[in-house]
């Protein structure tokens, strides 16, 4: 087995590198099962190889990547199916920490700060219809809830494993936020979204764990459901990260 990579001492370097072969996938520069050419990886980022093999193992790990042999690694390809897995996991995982959080109970001061992120999103689905400027403060402010969701659990072990869970590619919160802007009545799709935050956030100030386990799995799918619309509609699919790693069914 490979040991790993050590990271730099300048951490800046392999993000750097993680983020950059992460965007070159995701907007198509490499197609599924092509195989990732270090030195040209080196020459496109300018940083060292060092780096770029860090980066590489990590994006292999949250499974963008595959290993081949006898070294390197190619893009993976996602069905469907591989998806709505992912997306479930994430869901399950999130489900746990709002179970928890309502077991356990929350500060006043914390539900407070989950409310007013809820109050944002709200306020922006009564001004604007969903664009670039909208989808990027929808985004900032959904991640802000969902990161605020996992802090509530109490539990960093959960926490932890939420933010691995949520790197899968295309089972991120955000993940078809993008599309939904080519979506016919997709404020609509936000609203329904945006309830489910509130009857989530009701139901961890209840102390409701029975209600609101259900409630935020239900919520996750919504995800694959974006998907599925998305799939059906190719100017949707245009805006999409990654579209060309999904392998649609015949």
């Amino acid at each position: 087995m490979a040991q790993p990579i050590p990271l730099q001492k300048d951490p800046s370097q392999t993000d750097r590198a993680l983020l950059g072969i992460r965007d070159l996938v995701l907007r198509g520069e490499f197609k599924t099962g092509e195989r990732l050419p270090e030195l040209a990886l080196v020459e496109l980022l300018g940083v060292s190889r060092t780096p770029i093999r860090a980066a590489l193992q990590k994006l292999a790990e949250e499974g963008l990547l595959e290993a081949s042999q006898p070294t390197g690694y190619t893009v993976r390809g996602f069905s469907e199916t591989e998806i709505a897995d992912a997306i479930e996991v994430r869901g399950t995982l999130e489900a746990l920490a709002a179970r928890m959080a309502a077991e356990r109970g929350v500060s006043a001061s914390f539900l407070a700060a989950m409310s007013d992120c809820l109050g944002r999103i709200e306020a922006l689905l009564t001004k604007v219809k969903p664009g670039r400027d909208f989808l990027a403060q929808y985004c900032q402010f959904n991640t802000q809830f969902h990161e605020l969701l996992a802090e509530a659990s109490g539990s960093e072990i959960v926490a932890r494993a939420l933010t691995r869970a949520g790197s899968l590619p295309f089972a991120g919160h955000n993940a078809f936020v993008s599309v939904q802007g080519e979506i016919p009545a997709s404020l609509e799709i936000f609203r329904i979204a945006q309830r489910q935050h509130r009857e989530i956030l009701e139901a961890i100030e209840a102390r409701s764990s029975a209600r609101v386990e259900p409630l935020v799995k239900e919520h996750a799918r919504l995800a694959y459901k974006n998907l599925q619309l998305a799939l059906q509609n190719n100017e949707a699919m245009k805006t999409l990260p990654g579209a060309s790693l999904i392998r649609r069914r015949p």
